[in-house]
């Protein structure tokens, strides 16, 4: 089954990227228009991130996110077949940020958001860096498909953790030296009662304290990346430090922190988010929540 499908999709990615793209317009408008793939959810979310942006206006930042949400998977076929020469091209980041902490042998946990193209990113990762990088990923449940994703996805390195086995795998990599972990911690947390709720485009939400531990009890230097198309098909990624002492923040504060670069972000690029996933699923309720806001 698996050389079926990577057959399929290795021939897939040797179109021209034009063929690709074209195929990606016509899926966006269908996910879009016919089939309305979480258009409401796409649309409840813009409202509460940009309350004073006209109809108009998020309606242009919904089609946007449409034709990137679909380029993502297209260009994730097309890695598939591409060369190291075409990626260097397509690629740029500062990855200095990132190894001159490895010169001091402090271990790196890179913040990101569900921005696109998170392939090209985790890529340039484990390219580019000098850290062991170890990604953290959920394993999808057809053996064909997962297999074909993680081949793409350790094709320079990386060290690729199921997020079922997180707890039991994670301590044999990290404590054989320094090492770069990516972490998107923008996803909804299992039990809002577990979280931090921070002010997040102004309003109260849950974030998940894992990241934030994990930090404090290895010491780990707190990185944000934020990876963004320069145009079609090119990416870069910008490294923020953000500290090399996480325990030096009070408890929420250094999530409360990288929260707010979070929305900087957002707000610079609002169609490189991943808006079709519910961002404002748990309301706050001052009764249950009110110990855990982090002011």
């Amino acid at each position: 089954m698996y050389f079926i499908v990577y057959s399929l999709f290795y021939l897939i990615s040797l179109l021209p990227w034009r063929v690709l793209y074209f195929i990606s317009d016509g899926i966006a408008f269908l996910l879009r228009k016919v089939i309305k793939y979480r258009v409401e959810v796409v649309y409840q979310n813009l409202a509460i991130a940009f309350p004073d942006k006209s109809q108009q206006e998020r309606k242009k930042i919904a089609t946007a996110f449409y034709q990137q949400f679909t380029d993502s998977f297209i260009e994730t076929i097309k890695l598939i077949s591409i060369s190291d020469k075409t990626f260097q091209k397509r690629f740029s980041s500062n990855i200095e940020v990132v190894n001159e902490l490895y010169a001091s042998g402090q271990s790196v946990q890179i913040m990101a958001g569900h921005f696109f193209n998170w392939e090209f990113a985790n890529w340039g990762v484990a390219k580019y860096g000098k850290h062991p990088f170890l990604a953290v990923y959920m394993p999808l449940s057809n053996k064909a498909f997962n297999k074909l994703i993680y081949d793409i996805r350790a094709r320079y390195g990386s060290i690729l953790i199921p997020a079922t086995n997180f707890r039991t795998q994670f301590h044999k990599y990290a404590n054989e030296g320094p090492y770069a972990m990516a972490l998107a911690a923008d996803q909804n947390p299992g039990n809002p009662l577990q979280a931090y709720w921070i002010n997040y485009f102004g309003k109260l939400t849950p974030f998940v304290k894992g990241p934030e531990k994990g930090a404090k009890l290895n010491n780990t230097a707190q990185v944000f990346v934020h990876f963004y198309r320069t145009k079609r098909g090119y990416y870069h990624s910008e490294y923020e430090l953000m500290t090399t002492s996480p325990n030096d923040f009070k408890d929420g504060e250094l999530t409360k922190l990288y929260v707010k670069i979070l929305e900087e972000k957002v707000k610079q690029h609002p169609s490189n988010y991943l808006w079709s996933h519910r961002r404002w699923k748990y309301t706050y309720d001052a009764a249950l929540h009110a110990n855990l806001v982090v002011a």
